[in-house]
C-alpha cells in the first residue's frame, strides 16, 4: 500500500509540474505544499473514472449520470461563492488528475485559466450544449452592471431544468468516451436524470401558470431563465451578488413594488441579504430566500438540486399568489 501511495504522489507531482507553467521543482521541494496536497490522495481516490466539476449544478449532473462508477470532485466548496473562485493547490491537483473536467467557460475566469494550463484529461465546456441566453437589459445606474461581464450571456442556465438535462446528456457522451465499458450505464443514468428534470419543468410550468402577480424582485440577476415560466424578474443589483444598489435603483423598485402590489423581496443564499432586507423593510413587506443553486450552503446539507428547485417553486407560488 505504501509503495502504491508513493507512486501516486510522484505521478501527481509529475503531472502538475508538466502542466503548470508557473511551478518549478524547487517550488515543490521548498514549500512542501504540493507534496502534501498530492499525499492527500489515497489509493481509493484514483480508482475508477475521476471527474472534476467546477461548481455545484455540474457536480450534481455528473454524479447522477456517473452513478457509483465515478468519483466527482467539486472544485467549489459548499458555502463558497463560485464567481471569483481561485483554485488551491489541492483543487489544482484534482483538476490535473481528472479524466474529465466539466466547466462553464466565462462563469469562473480563474478556473478557466487553470483548466487551460493544468487539465490533464478531457474537458467539457457546457456553454454550447446549455444554449445560453443573452441577459435581459435592466435599467441600472451602477457601474459594474455590464452584461459583458459574462460575455453578454446569462450563465445561470441550470435554473431551466431542460438545459441541465441537455448538459447531463453531454456528460454521458463524454464519460462514454473516457470509459467505453460504462457507456450504456451512463446513457441510462442520463435518461433517468432527464425524466426527473422534465417532471420538474412541468411542475414549474403548471405551478406558475395562474398567479395574481408575475413580477419577482430578486437580489441579483441569477434567475433569468425562470422567465420561460412567465415570470418578470427585477434584480436589485444586476449581475454582482452583494453589490449596493444606487438610489435610483431603490426608488424605481419601490415604485414598482407599490404599483404591482408585490408582497415579497427575495434574497439568496451565499450572498448578503442586506439590500433585500432594507428594501422590504422600507415598504413594510416581507423577505424570503431563493436559492440560485450556484452551490450548497454547507458540507452537511441534505438538500440537492431537485429539492432546492422545488423549495424555490413553493416560495415563488406563495409570493405571487399562485
Amino acid at each position: 500500500m505504501a509503495q502504491v501511495q508513493l507512486t501516486m504522489i510522484l505521478n501527481c507531482l509529475r503531472i502538475i509540474l508538466m502542466k503548470s507553467r508557473s511551478l518549478t521543482l524547487a517550488t515543490v521541494l521548498a514549500g512542501g505544499v504540493l507534496l502534501s496536497s498530492c499525499a492527500a490522495f489515497s489509493a481509493s481516490d484514483t480508482e475508477g473514472v475521476q471527474v472534476a466539476a467546477a461548481f455545484y449544478p455540474l457536480e450534481y449532473a455528473a454524479a447522477r449520470v456517473g452513478g457509483g462508477g465515478i468519483t466527482v470532485d467539486n472544485l467549489t466548496r459548499p458555502g463558497q461563492e463560485p464567481h471569483d473562485l481561485a483554485l488551491s493547490v489541492r483543487q489544482t491537483a484534482l483538476l490535473t488528475a481528472a479524466d474529465l473536467v466539466i466547466v462553464e467557460k466565462g462563469f469562473q475566469p480563474q478556473v478557466d485559466d487553470s483548466v487551460e494550463v493544468n487539465a490533464g484529461g478531457r474537458v467539457l465546456d457546457v456553454t454550447g450544449v446549455a444554449d445560453l441566453l443573452p441577459f435581459e437589459e435592466h435599467d441600472h445606474e451602477e457601474e459594474g452592471h455590464d452584461d459583458h461581464e459574462h460575455g453578454g450571456v446569462d450563465p445561470h442556465f441550470w435554473q431551466d431544468p431542460l438545459r441541465l438535462a441537455a448538459v447531463g446528456d453531454a456528460i454521458a457522451r463524454d464519460l462514454g468516451e473516457v470509459d467505453p465499458a460504462g457507456a450504456a450505464t451512463y446513457d441510462a443514468n442520463a435518461t433517468a436524470l432527464r425524466h426527473d428534470l422534465e417532471t420538474l419543468d412541468r411542475d414549474y410550468t403548471g405551478g406558475l401558470a395562474s398567479c395574481e402577480r408575475d413580477t419577482v424582485v430578486v437580489s441579483h440577476d441569477a434567475f433569468g431563465y425562470l422567465r420561460k415560466y412567465g415570470l418578470h424578474l427585477e434584480p436589485i443589483t444586476g449581475l454582482t451578488p452583494g453589490a449596493e444598489p444606487t438610489p435610483g435603483d431603490v426608488q424605481r423598485l419601490q415604485q414598482l413594488i407599490t404599483d404591482e402590489g408585490i408582497t415579497t423581496v427575495f434574497s439568496e443564499t451565499l450572498a448578503s441579504s442586506a439590500a433585500s432586507v432594507s428594501l422590504a423593510k422600507d415598504l413594510g413587506i416581507v423577505t424570503n430566500a431563493l436559492d440560485p443553486l450556484e452551490g450548497l450552503a454547507s458540507e452537511d446539507d441534505d438538500d440537492d438540486y431537485l429539492t432546492i428547485m422545488r423549495a424555490n417553486l413553493a416560495a415563488l407560488q406563495k409570493a405571487n399568489g399562485c
